[in-house]
């Protein structure tokens, strides 16, 4: 399959007109590769490491969930990350295309996939968007957990490294309804208590943020943006195998850009 053809399939399944207006999705760097055979590398966020494994590798699309370039540039300067990105992409003629908030709406999207790790039935967006797609997902745990025994679960399944959540009197308490939202998800803290959630997984939540969700009787659960993402990451690349390309790869070199200290 070429470049162009697997585009074409892609956004015919997350259209990246659905993209919010302060997003970028779509081509970051398109070197003229559109018409060869499809060798593509999968990540979270393309950074000098990718590029470089990418190389390695002899990819010619790194196919990412983060854009690369978020804001206007107002230079490329030698020394810095996103030229020294550039200049390799248009050396070694490799593509660098990006799905994000389309992405983030559809089925077996970032939020679907976090709802199927989980086991979550009778799914349903947090908001919807258009065409029963939406924003996160809320559904039942079958059969239902004591809340030690979700976030024991999101810690096997998830493995972030390091886990927090709201005060909770009770670790015992039952926990019947779960809302996801893969990457930053705070401020659909509003929206999901709305849903009838007990508990909500997500990531990046802020200290006042905690206070919020427990004022609302939500328990808030933040697993760290590279955990709650990256898997959404692996379930594109079992897709993208299953069109049966020339090479496809889950990125070595996708990093969580956090570390804690024991």
């Amino acid at each position: 399959m070429k470049i162009a053809d697997l585009i074409t399939w892609f956004e015919a399944w997350a259209n990246p007109a659905w993209c919010e207006s302060w997003d970028n999705c779509g081509w970051q760097i398109e070197p003229g590769v559109l018409q060869e055979e499809t060798r593509v590398l999968v990540c979270l966020t393309p950074t000098l490491a990718v590029m470089e494994e990418a190389i390695a590798e002899n990819a010619n699309l790194i196919f990412a969930h983060h854009p690369l370039i978020f804001n206007p540039l107002k230079s490329l300067r030698t020394g810095e990350a996103i030229a020294e990105i550039v200049r390799l992409a248009f050396t070694h003629n490799i593509g660098i295309y990006t799905a994000h908030t389309n992405f983030d709406q559809v089925q077996d999207g970032t939020a679907d996939v976090l709802a199927q790790i989980l086991e979550l039935k009778e799914v349903t967006p947090i908001e919807l968007t258009q065409g029963g797609l939406g924003y996160g997902r809320v559904g039942l745990l079958e059969p239902f957990l004591t809340l030690q025994e979700l976030l024991a679960t999101i810690q096997t399944r998830l493995a972030p490294p390091n886990l927090i959540f709201s005060p909770s009197a009770d670790l015992q308490q039952t926990i019947s309804r779960v809302a996801v939202l893969g990457g930053s998800g705070a401020s659909y803290i509003s929206a999901v208590a709305k849903t009838g959630a007990q508990a909500y997984l997500t990531s990046d939540c802020k200290f006042h943020q905690f206070q919020e969700s427990r004022d609302r009787n939500l328990i808030l659960i933040d697993a760290g943006h590279y955990a709650t993402e990256r898997p959404a990451c692996d379930r594109l690349v079992q897709k993208f195998q299953s069109l049966n390309l020339d090479w496809v790869q889950l990125s070595q070199k996708d990093e969580d850009f956090r570390q804690f200290f024991a």
